[in-house]
């Protein structure tokens, strides 16, 4: 009965959420830059005055558009976007889904651009635009990402794309008063994770934390084993300034100390298991997305009687 109840609820939403549509167009910023002269640029500047640091003269802008590496990113990005209509409903669904589960957000205008693979600010949000730029979703093999390492660049794919402007919108609806230890880290990124679980749940599991599916596999058979660690260690609660690095932040492996799984462990370990913290938590209170979001650590650990997968 509590199934059935769960998935009439499910379809409830589903079915609201399709009623509301955002309608949204995407700017292509980064093709009309890639045309401007010195007769149209006064007009593309009045258009978007946000794309224009006023330090720059003119002349500046028409030298970067004339680049050969420029020309260059221009050419494969408009190889790479040529038809941008599947991303454009990717985005579209995840801004009615915002728009569901917070009534006063208001879509923003959404641009594109090229920022000479800065892949450190992909996606940009503010409350009246959002700034992508395309020069970083080319394709992780992509030539221009020679000199990056292997586990960042793994990212760089336009499958990726909404997940990382779903996850700009997490950062700024997610609020979490403290960060001081493990667990504030882990279920602060939990908190992020169940976020793109509800606003982009037409992404796959492994898109949402930027694993790949072996990746993802891994985590799940290992969750019993990578608790136990946390546990056994005392880690959860500890302030230890390295714990972060070895557990949260992107890497090529999660940082156990130990041989035979590091050599096969995917990073962000400590995310993961702040995700199924935060999922069990939500299983187990009834208590709406926004309401979470500010919840404690305390609270969420607490009250998810989290107990990992054998």
């Amino acid at each position: 009965m509590i199934f059935v109840f769960s998935c009439k609820q499910e379809n409830q939403v589903n079915d609201e959420i399709a009623k509301i549509n955002t309608d949204i167009e995407v700017e292509r910023f980064d093709t009309l830059f890639s045309k401007v002269d010195a007769e149209s640029l006064p007009e593309l500047k009045q258009a978007y005055p946000f794309m224009f640091s006023e330090k720059y003269k003119d002349s500046f802008w028409l030298a970067k558009k004339n680049d050969t590496l420029q020309i260059q990113l221009f050419k494969e990005v408009d190889k790479a976007f040529a038809n941008f209509n599947e991303i454009e409903m990717e985005i579209e669904s995840l801004f009615n889904h915002l728009k569901y589960y917070f009534p006063e957000f208001h879509p923003p205008r959404i641009i594109t651009t090229t920022n000479d693979v800065d892949y450190r600010n992909k996606v940009i949000v503010t409350d009246t635009i959002s700034v992508i730029a395309l020069d970083t979703y080319l394709g992780s093999e992509h030539e221009f990402y020679g000199g990056i390492p292997k586990y960042i660049r793994a990212h760089f794919n336009k499958e990726q794309l909404v997940v990382d402007l779903a996850e700009a919108y997490a950062e700024k609806y997610t609020y979490h008063p403290a960060r001081k230890t493990l667990l504030d880290e882990m279920i602060y990124f939990g908190k992020l994770l169940y976020f793109k679980d509800v606003v982009i749940p037409f992404k796959t599991e492994a898109e949402r934390i930027g694993y790949n599916q072996d990746q993802l596999d891994w985590a799940i058979a290992n969750e019993s084993y990578i608790w136990r660690y946390f546990v056994d260690r005392e880690l959860l609660f500890s302030t230890d300034s390295k714990l972060p690095g070895r557990f949260i932040v992107d890497a090529p492996f999660t940082k156990f100390y130990l041989e035979d799984i590091d050599a096969n462990s995917p990073g962000r370990l400590g995310q993961y298991i702040g995700w199924q913290i935060v999922r069990a938590y939500m299983q187990q209170n009834d208590i709406t997305l926004r309401d979470m979001l500010t919840k404690s650590t305390e609270d969420i650990f607490n009250n998810s009687k989290f107990k990992p997968r054998k």
